[in-house]
Protein backbone atom coordinates (compact mmCIF):
# COMPACT_ATOMS: atom_id res chain seq x y z
CA UNK A 1 0.00 0.00 0.00
CA UNK A 2 1.11 3.70 -1.18
CA UNK A 3 1.86 5.31 1.74
CA UNK A 4 0.38 8.89 0.20
CA UNK A 5 -2.80 6.59 -0.54
CA UNK A 6 -3.19 5.41 2.70
CA UNK A 7 -6.38 6.24 4.10
CA UNK A 8 -5.93 8.93 7.74
CA UNK A 9 -8.22 10.46 10.18
CA UNK A 10 -8.05 12.76 12.49
CA UNK A 11 -8.97 11.74 15.92
CA UNK A 12 -7.81 14.49 18.81
CA UNK A 13 -8.48 17.79 19.44
CA UNK A 14 -8.70 18.92 16.28
CA UNK A 15 -11.27 16.71 15.35
CA UNK A 16 -13.04 18.04 18.64
CA UNK A 17 -13.00 21.50 17.10
CA UNK A 18 -13.41 20.33 13.21
CA UNK A 19 -16.81 18.73 14.73
CA UNK A 20 -17.80 21.88 16.37
CA UNK A 21 -16.58 22.20 20.01
CA UNK A 22 -14.07 24.48 20.54
CA UNK A 23 -11.08 23.59 22.83
CA UNK A 24 -7.91 24.45 23.27
CA UNK A 25 -5.49 21.52 21.40
CA UNK A 26 -1.49 21.69 20.88
CA UNK A 27 -1.03 18.91 18.99
CA UNK A 28 -2.36 16.66 16.00
CA UNK A 29 -3.56 13.10 16.98
CA UNK A 30 -4.33 11.34 13.64
CA UNK A 31 -5.05 7.10 12.71
CA UNK A 32 -3.84 5.10 9.91
CA UNK A 33 -4.53 1.72 8.92
CA UNK A 34 -1.48 -0.52 10.19
CA UNK A 35 -2.33 -3.54 8.25
CA UNK A 36 0.27 -3.21 5.37
CA UNK A 37 1.63 -0.62 6.17
CA UNK A 38 5.01 0.46 4.86
CA UNK A 39 6.43 2.55 7.88
CA UNK A 40 9.76 3.36 6.63
CA UNK A 41 8.21 4.60 2.99
CA UNK A 42 5.51 6.50 5.47
CA UNK A 43 7.93 8.39 7.27
CA UNK A 44 10.13 9.32 3.92
CA UNK A 45 7.29 10.43 2.49
CA UNK A 46 6.25 12.47 5.73
CA UNK A 47 9.44 13.88 5.57
CA UNK A 48 9.22 15.27 2.00
CA UNK A 49 6.82 17.23 3.91
CA UNK A 50 8.91 18.07 6.41
CA UNK A 51 7.09 16.01 8.89
CA UNK A 52 9.95 13.90 11.14
CA UNK A 53 9.89 11.41 13.57
CA UNK A 54 10.96 13.58 16.78
CA UNK A 55 12.19 10.60 18.59
CA UNK A 56 15.31 8.16 18.10
CA UNK A 57 14.22 4.69 16.92
CA UNK A 58 11.00 5.97 15.92
CA UNK A 59 9.74 3.19 13.52
CA UNK A 60 10.80 0.74 16.55
CA UNK A 61 8.84 2.16 18.74
CA UNK A 62 6.24 2.66 16.44
CA UNK A 63 5.92 -1.05 15.74
CA UNK A 64 6.52 -1.73 19.54
CA UNK A 65 3.40 0.64 20.70
CA UNK A 66 1.28 0.99 17.49
CA UNK A 67 1.78 5.06 17.71
CA UNK A 68 4.53 7.03 15.16
CA UNK A 69 5.57 10.23 17.27
CA UNK A 70 6.50 12.87 14.24
CA UNK A 71 7.07 16.51 14.67
CA UNK A 72 6.39 19.38 12.01
CA UNK A 73 9.56 20.82 11.61
CA UNK A 74 8.80 24.75 10.94
CA UNK A 75 6.23 25.41 13.49
CA UNK A 76 7.34 22.34 15.77
CA UNK A 77 3.72 21.35 16.20
CA UNK A 78 3.97 16.69 17.39
CA UNK A 79 1.94 14.71 15.43
CA UNK A 80 0.73 11.25 17.12
CA UNK A 81 0.29 8.72 14.67
CA UNK A 82 -1.66 5.66 15.59
CA UNK A 83 -1.59 2.83 13.55
CA UNK A 84 -5.13 0.98 13.47
CA UNK A 85 -5.64 -2.76 13.61
CA UNK A 86 -8.90 -3.32 15.39
CA UNK A 87 -12.18 -3.09 13.84
CA UNK A 88 -13.53 -0.34 15.44
CA UNK A 89 -10.55 1.96 14.29
CA UNK A 90 -10.63 0.92 10.81
CA UNK A 91 -14.37 1.80 10.93
CA UNK A 92 -13.35 5.03 12.24
CA UNK A 93 -11.01 5.78 9.18
CA UNK A 94 -13.39 4.65 6.94
CA UNK A 95 -16.43 6.55 8.55
CA UNK A 96 -14.44 9.62 8.80
CA UNK A 97 -15.81 13.17 7.34
CA UNK A 98 -14.28 15.92 4.89
CA UNK A 99 -14.39 19.11 6.57
CA UNK A 100 -13.13 22.38 6.76
CA UNK A 101 -10.71 23.32 9.04
CA UNK A 102 -9.05 26.62 8.81
CA UNK A 103 -7.90 27.15 5.38
CA UNK A 104 -7.74 23.87 4.73
CA UNK A 105 -9.93 20.81 5.02
CA UNK A 106 -9.42 17.51 6.87
CA UNK A 107 -10.92 13.52 7.33
CA UNK A 108 -11.68 13.74 10.56
CA UNK A 109 -13.89 11.47 12.60
CA UNK A 110 -17.18 11.57 13.29
CA UNK A 111 -18.64 12.45 16.79
CA UNK A 112 -19.23 8.99 17.72
CA UNK A 113 -16.60 7.65 17.28
CA UNK A 114 -14.63 10.47 19.16
CA UNK A 115 -16.99 9.82 22.14
CA UNK A 116 -15.81 6.28 21.81
CA UNK A 117 -12.28 7.03 21.25
CA UNK A 118 -12.37 9.60 24.36
CA UNK A 119 -14.37 7.37 26.54
CA UNK A 120 -11.66 4.68 25.70
CA UNK A 121 -9.03 6.97 27.20
CA UNK A 122 -11.14 7.66 29.62
CA UNK A 123 -8.82 10.78 30.76
CA UNK A 124 -10.08 13.75 33.16
CA UNK A 125 -9.79 15.66 30.27
CA UNK A 126 -12.17 13.93 27.73
CA UNK A 127 -15.02 13.49 29.86
CA UNK A 128 -15.83 17.46 29.32
CA UNK A 129 -14.95 16.03 25.17
CA UNK A 130 -17.56 13.74 25.19
CA UNK A 131 -19.99 15.59 27.11
CA UNK A 132 -19.47 18.64 24.84
CA UNK A 133 -19.69 16.45 21.87
CA UNK A 134 -22.88 14.73 23.05
CA UNK A 135 -24.43 18.22 23.71
CA UNK A 136 -23.86 19.14 20.05
CA UNK A 137 -24.32 16.23 18.00
CA UNK A 138 -26.68 14.14 20.36
CA UNK A 139 -29.83 13.76 17.89
CA UNK A 140 -26.89 12.80 15.25
CA UNK A 141 -24.97 10.32 17.05
CA UNK A 142 -25.84 6.81 17.36
CA UNK A 143 -25.68 5.61 20.46
CA UNK A 144 -26.67 2.54 19.94
CA UNK A 145 -23.38 2.03 18.00
CA UNK A 146 -21.37 3.76 21.01
CA UNK A 147 -23.12 1.10 23.41
CA UNK A 148 -22.09 -2.00 21.29
CA UNK A 149 -19.01 -0.79 20.40
CA UNK A 150 -17.95 -0.51 23.98
CA UNK A 151 -19.19 -3.55 24.89
CA UNK A 152 -17.32 -4.89 22.40
CA UNK A 153 -13.71 -3.25 23.94
CA UNK A 154 -14.71 -3.44 27.21
CA UNK A 155 -12.68 -6.72 28.27
CA UNK A 156 -9.62 -4.97 26.61
CA UNK A 157 -9.86 -2.23 28.74
CA UNK A 158 -8.76 -1.24 32.16
CA UNK A 159 -11.75 -2.42 33.66
CA UNK A 160 -13.48 0.95 34.30
CA UNK A 161 -16.57 0.30 32.76
CA UNK A 162 -17.15 3.09 30.03
CA UNK A 163 -20.75 2.26 29.46
CA UNK A 164 -21.69 3.21 32.67
CA UNK A 165 -19.77 6.63 32.43
CA UNK A 166 -21.73 7.35 29.23
CA UNK A 167 -24.86 6.02 30.62
CA UNK A 168 -24.25 8.79 33.34
CA UNK A 169 -23.29 10.88 31.15
CA UNK A 170 -26.24 10.88 28.45
CA UNK A 171 -28.69 10.94 31.61
CA UNK A 172 -27.10 14.23 33.02
CA UNK A 173 -27.33 16.27 29.85
CA UNK A 174 -30.87 17.20 29.78
CA UNK A 175 -29.88 19.14 33.12
CA UNK A 176 -26.59 20.38 31.93
CA UNK A 177 -28.32 21.92 29.06
CA UNK A 178 -31.04 23.69 31.08
CA UNK A 179 -28.19 25.11 33.39
CA UNK A 180 -26.69 26.46 30.00
CA UNK A 181 -29.09 27.98 28.46
CA UNK A 182 -30.14 29.44 31.92
CA UNK A 183 -26.61 30.77 32.13
CA UNK A 184 -26.65 32.46 29.05
CA UNK A 185 -30.34 34.42 29.95
CA UNK A 186 -33.48 33.69 27.96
Amino acid sequence: MAAEKTPVAVIGGIAINANGVARFTGDIDATIPGADLDLRALVRTLKAHAIVPRMPKAIEFARENQVLLLKHVATGIELDLSLAWIPFELEAIERAKSMPFGTTRIRAARPEDLVIYKLIASRPRDLPDVESLLLLHRERIDLSRVRRVLRQLAEHLDGKNRLTVLNELVATLPVVARARRRSRGP
